[in-house]
């Protein structure tokens, strides 16, 4: 048996951690309840919803990654031909497809952003999983069949289905499954919720060793994907369901760890935290038994640049600055949906389409491949610190934001 830990292993902090992923499922199931009660759920998006949800929360997170990546001078020295290169090949990619075929443009697009999608959600529980130093064999499998089932079978189950009132960006981009997959599928889903939630009640309650955050992600994940696409036929309920509790864990890791966790760096912990390596964490791929010995930084003084409710302010309106000039060109160009918000459409031929389109993709691309890269933990000292096992001692700030 297990030694009791005197600690769970919160990521960020007990009240962050809550906040960030029981508070954005909370949200989406508020939402869920508000839309069934106004009569949504079978009529379009509103648009304060796709406001709230598509361009502050979905299209800002996208530029959340540009903190980690474009607008830090030393981590963009540090790869410069993957991040500078990156976007090119993502135009290339995107307007040759574009050109050759509008369908199979967004069809690929769509089937990249579901592997981002699953893989983010497999990602926080790797994270959780090393900060509670859990190196069971058999327990990371019964993890991962979790975190996969629970984004995969709904999947399967809309491949099989093609509901009508919502596709992940344009009607037909998913292909349709004439095979009953999600009928065979079934049986492996609900055994894995099971096994997941005997092992954790099992290590809780006889080992005490609880991991609460870890539970939260597997249970909201669940919930969430099964209820906006298997439950619900409905643009409305996927929307709320899905991007929530996807975007905003995403930009609070992005502003611990460029904005908050950057305070506490001395330069010779960020030099030593450029050594690249294999091991992986985050919303990325990720693998979780590495850990990190050496001792924090102690320098824990805020950045010169002001306090960390006014950084936060600061990270906040630029991404939602840039979504929303991102948005107004894919409105005017080609959606034509919101002249109310973005103004009205321009006129553009074929050829000019496939550039604008393809433009437009390389900042959502770029966002996918990258999410890939950066979350290696043997490449930043804050990742270490971050998956730092809980009893281990730490001067780390919890990345609160200062009152």
């Amino acid at each position: 048996m297990h030694q009791q830990s005197t600690r769970l292993p919160w990521l960020f902090s007990a009240p962050v951690d809550l906040a960030a992923f029981a508070g954005s499922a909370l949200l989406s199931f508020a939402l869920l309840v508000l839309g069934a009660a106004m009569g949504w759920l079978d009529r379009s998006v509103p648009q304060w919803t796709w406001v709230t949800t598509i361009l502050m929360i979905d299209v800002a997170h996208v530029y959340a990654t540009g903190f980690r990546v474009y607008f830090d001078r030393q981590e963009l020295k540090r790869r410069p031909g993957l991040y500078l290169l990156t976007p090119v090949f993502a135009f290339v990619i995107g307007w040759a497809l574009y050109s050759e075929s509008p369908q199979w443009f967004w069809r690929c697009l769509a089937y990249m952003a579901v592997f981002h999608f699953v893989r983010q959600q497999y990602g926080w529980v790797a994270l959780y999983r090393a900060k509670a130093n859990d190196r069971q064999r058999v327990g990371k499998w019964i993890d991962l069949s979790a975190i996969y089932l629970a984004t995969l079978y709904p999947l399967v189950y809309w491949h099989c289905h093609q509901p009508e009132q919502f596709a992940w960006f344009v009607e037909g981009d998913f292909v349709f499954l004439s095979l009953p997959l999600d009928r065979w599928l079934a049986p492996f889903y609900w055994f894995a919720m099971i096994a997941y939630v005997c092992r954790a009640s099992y290590q809780g309650l006889i080992g005490g060793l609880w991991n609460p955050g870890k539970d939260l992600v597997v249970a909201t994940t669940a919930l969430c994907w099964y209820l906006g696409i298997i439950t619900f036929d409905s643009d409305y309920a996927f929307t709320v369901t899905n991007v929530i509790i996807h975007g905003v864990p995403y930009m609070v890791l992005i502003y611990w760890y460029q904005v908050l966790g950057k305070s506490n760096e001395t330069p010779q912990n960020s030099a030593a935290g450029s050594e690249e390596g294999s091991e992986q964490s985050g919303p990325g791929p990720t693998r979780q038994d590495d850990q990190d010995n050496a001792p924090a930084s102690t320098s824990a003084s805020p950045r010169s640049s002001g306090t960390a409710w006014q950084i936060l302010i600061r990270f906040v309106a630029v991404v939602w600055v840039l979504a929303y000039f991102e948005e107004l060109l894919w409105d005017r160009s080609l959606w034509h949906e919101r002249a109310w918000l973005f103004g009205s459409a321009w006129q553009s031929n074929a050829a000019m389409q496939a550039v604008l389109v393809a433009l437009l993709a390389v900042p959502q691309v770029t966002h996918y491949v990258l999410d890939g890269f950066i979350w290696k933990r043997r490449s930043s000292r804050q990742l270490r610190q971050l998956t730092r096992h809980s009893e281990e001692p730490s001067t780390r700030s919890t990345g609160r934001p200062a009152s």
